[in-house]
């Protein structure tokens, strides 16, 4: 399994891009009152047929031709269910695919969050042709930083420029930190 959560959505949000996706939502949204974190991820990429999304919980199914399994959804399945959590995926082919995942926060077996500022991060910059709508909600607090928005504003600076990149990462960093109280997740 993979050891943080935000590995998780890293992995599902490549899948995301692999299926052509043009703007993926990335949804965090932990609740310390009702003792659970949600993560969403959407996309509108390819989708999936009725007969692939069978089998995409099968870790010993991939469309991949450079390897014959994929662990990624079935890693974040097994997280959530090990936890006494949550997991439901739904696709549909043309229109994309929803996954979310819910695991009590308190549960000794839920894996850490981890580095969600350097995964989103890394996400955006890594692939600048792709919009990404991510919200991070705390209890009664949240933020969001939509490409879309800052694509609007800096256009036509691409976010691979190292200003705008370090400024990408400080954005997610200082908004997590006002928002959570940088609380260990």
């Amino acid at each position: 399994m993979l050891a943080e959560l935000s590995l998780n959505i890293l992995d599902i949000a490549n899948n995301s891009i692999r299926a052509n996706a043009t703007l993926i939502t990335i949804q965090v949204l932990i609740s310390t009152k009702k003792d659970r974190i949600t993560i969403r991820i959407l996309d509108n990429g390819d989708g999936m047929s009725e007969e692939m999304l069978t089998h995409v919980e099968d870790p010993f199914y991939t469309t991949r031709t450079t390897r014959k399994i994929g662990l990624g959804i079935p890693f974040f399945k097994a997280q959530a269910l090990a936890c006494d959590g949550s997991f439901s995926i739904s696709s549909k082919l043309g229109t994309g695919t929803s996954i979310e995942a819910t695991l009590p926060l308190s549960h000794i077996d839920r894996m850490p969050l981890g580095d969600i500022t350097s995964t989103i991060h890394t996400l955006i910059t890594c692939n600048p042709s792709i919009d990404f709508d991510y919200k991070y909600t705390y209890d009664d607090n949240s933020f969001e930083l939509d490409t879309r928005t800052f694509r609007a504003i800096l256009a036509p600076i691409p976010f691979t420029t190292k200003e705008v990149s370090n400024y990408i990462r400080e954005y997610l960093a200082e908004n997590k930190a006002e928002t959570d109280g940088n609380a260990l997740i």
